[in-house]
């Protein structure tokens, strides 16, 4: 859903952007301060509005906070939910401010639990999950995916005053973290890692240390906060690190180790489509030209899986036409 409302608001479509908030505001959203996840959003739902899982995945908020941010600048501010400005600022304060909450949860393992920030405080990174259930069992971690310099950077430029610095610290921190998860050869990163950049197996898929669909996206986090903002003089280096993995590796399989064995027979078109994105942070634009046609030249994603691979594939077009862009709120 906020996915969607960042294509929206790329597209100046604001009918869709208020369509899709108004859905995720009515059905996805905690409203009552003793629910666990509180101010924030169920992760999955039915059709129907029916929740599948009322914990939240951090990604999906940072979006909602980030096309909100951009509705405001781009569109101006309304009222209630269509107040753009003051909505980001709530969401954003929740991320990093929000103390822990217990009580009944819809999820598939637990009839209640306890919800917390979406930020570690200490080390300003981003959680796997704000489940402290989950921390519990299988400690503080984080997703090498969900770590969004540039966002961070123009959170401590527009959030309320009193985050703006944790905002700074955190997209440093993103930046630094970023060399630290990446393989020194390959430039592959893991779908999930310790925060210290080491490669995380959880109990229920081992195969979270290995480079996959969520680390597909890593890349784009790299090279738009580049291309936006020129963030950390080291991120072109660790763009072209994997195009020339893959440049090497033409096959294109979705999934492998970290130091470069295919774990897969299929491919993905979001990975063509973050690999693409990477384009505006390479050194070489020649060497990097034949992943944006990659891109251009791959039909659009359908069938069961479409949802994902055609939210990276929309993002990756976007990025590449330079229709993607950052609106800051004055």
């Amino acid at each position: 859903m906020s996915y969607g409302m960042m294509i929206a608001v790329q597209l100046d479509k604001q009918v869709e952007f208020k369509s899709l908030w108004n859905w995720a505001k009515t059905y996805m959203y905690h409203a009552s301060p003793t629910h666990p996840g509180y101010q924030y959003f169920s992760w999955q739902m039915k059709s129907d509005g029916t929740p599948n899982d009322e914990f939240s995945a951090p990604d999906g908020e940072e979006y909602f906070a980030m096309a909100l941010y951009f509705a405001a600048a781009r569109w101006g501010n309304g009222e209630g939910i269509y107040n753009y400005k003051a909505e980001a600022d709530t969401l954003t304060g929740a991320l990093k401010n929000r103390a822990p909450i217990t009580d009944a949860v819809v999820n598939p393992y637990k009839a209640s639990g306890t919800g917390t920030a979406l930020f570690n405080s200490t080390n300003h990174q981003v959680r796997f999950s704000p489940d402290q259930g989950n921390i519990t069992a299988e400690g503080d971690f984080t997703d090498p995916s969900y770590h969004l310099p540039a966002f961070y950077t123009l959170w401590s430029r527009v959030a309320p005053e009193a985050d703006r610095a944790f905002w700074a610290a955190a997209a440093t921190a993103s930046r630094n973290y970023f060399p630290t998860s990446m393989d020194a050869t390959t430039g592959l990163m893991p779908d999930y890692s310790n925060f210290d950049g080491t490669a995380k197996s959880v109990s229920w898929n081992a195969a979270t240390a290995d480079y996959g669909h969520d680390a597909h996206r890593t890349i784009m986090n790299i090279a738009m906060d580049w291309a936006w903002l020129k963030g950390d003089a080291r991120e072109p280096q660790l763009v072209d690190r994997l195009l020339g993995f893959f440049a090497a590796h033409p096959s294109y399989v979705a999934r492998y180790t970290l130091t470069g064995t295919s774990k897969a027979t299929y491919t993905s078109v979001g990975q063509r489509a973050m690999n693409a994105v990477g384009s505006l942070a390479a050194t070489n634009p020649e060497a990097a030209k034949p992943f944006v046609q990659a891109l251009w030249d791959a039909a659009p994603p359908s069938g069961t899986y479409r949802y994902y691979d055609g939210m990276l594939y929309t993002f990756g077009l976007l990025h590449v036409s330079g229709i993607y862009k950052p609106y800051e709120p004055k």
